[in-house]
């Protein structure tokens, strides 16, 4: 059973803060290098952050300085922690592998989490 389930997200003001997370599948989380996803309307899902097993991270230049990612294994679960946002940080965050969870020949995605950035 695949389980991505983020959590966290919701209003911030320009210049403020957030943090999301994502509970894992266990048996996925524990050797899989995970990664952030934002997808914004009008545009396709794109990957902003990623941490290996023994994490190192990489950030997008959009976020990079601004946001955190990282993980707990104790929990199966990662987080990205968001700083300085912007309004263009708007969108839908998601959670998942990389490469990403295919199952039935489908990419596997959680529910994600909605980040609204507005004064």
């Amino acid at each position: 059973q695949v389980q991505l389930v983020e959590s966290g997200g919701g209003w911030g003001q320009p210049g403020g803060s957030l943090r999301l997370s994502c509970e894992v599948s266990e048996h996925i989380f524990q050797s899989s290098t995970m990664g952030w996803y934002r997808q914004v309307p009008g545009k396709a899902r794109e990957m902003i952050a990623r941490i290996t097993t023994g994490s190192i991270t990489y950030y997008d230049n959009s976020v990079k300085g601004r946001f955190t990612i990282s993980r707990d294994r104790a929990k199966n679960s990662v987080y990205l922690q968001l700083n300085s946002l912007k309004t263009e940080d708007t969108g839908v965050y998601y959670c998942n592998t990389i490469p990403e969870i295919i199952f039935n020949s489908r990419t596997v995605w959680g529910q994600g989490t909605q980040v609204t950035v507005s004064s």
